[in-house]
């Protein structure tokens, strides 16, 4: 069966692509953030005592990779690393699970879904594990060379 790749951070929505004989895989890495009216006292918890500083909109940060399977970015961390969902929009409500990219780009598995990552915050440090099942690259261009994506140009004028 023939694989081609979906860049979700060209289209952040939902679509359905259907190819006969084709797994079509998400990839890309996405920021979910949160309106500014939505910051509390609870998010500023979560960043003072766990170090899990949870995105806003007037402070998106550049992501400088290009992950697959799809990652949506949701916090980082002071030492420059990020958490998210794997494969999937965030939702702590999904069984999705939760990794961690350091700046290094090493990736860990922290939960296996989002009810774990809040149930048990407070060692989501302590409970990083190496996570073979996301492949991080420099950019989507470097992720191009090995992988065929599909191609919306001819059509993206009609959406």
């Amino acid at each position: 069966m023939r694989k081609v790749y979906l860049d979700r951070t060209a289209l952040p929505g939902a679509i359905i692509v259907n190819l006969e004989d084709t797994e079509i895989i998400s990839a890309g890495t996405t920021v979910y953030s949160m309106g500014v009216h939505d910051r509390n006292e609870e998010y500023q918890r979560y960043a003072n005592d766990y170090d899990i500083q949870f995105i806003f909109d007037d402070d998106i940060p550049r992501l400088e990779f290009f992950t697959v399977p799809h990652v949506d970015i949701m916090a980082q961390d002071s030492k420059g690393g990020f958490i998210g969902t794997v494969d999937h929009q965030c939702d702590l409500e999904s069984n999705a699970p939760i990794c961690y990219i350091n700046k290094e780009l090493e990736i860990f598995k922290i939960f296996e879904n989002g009810k774990d990552f809040l149930r048990k915050v407070e060692s989501w440090q302590d409970n990083m594990k190496p996570y073979d099942k996301i492949t991080v690259y420099r950019s989507k261009a470097e992720a191009e060379t090995e992988l065929e994506f599909i191609d919306f140009s001819d059509i993206l004028p009609l959406l």
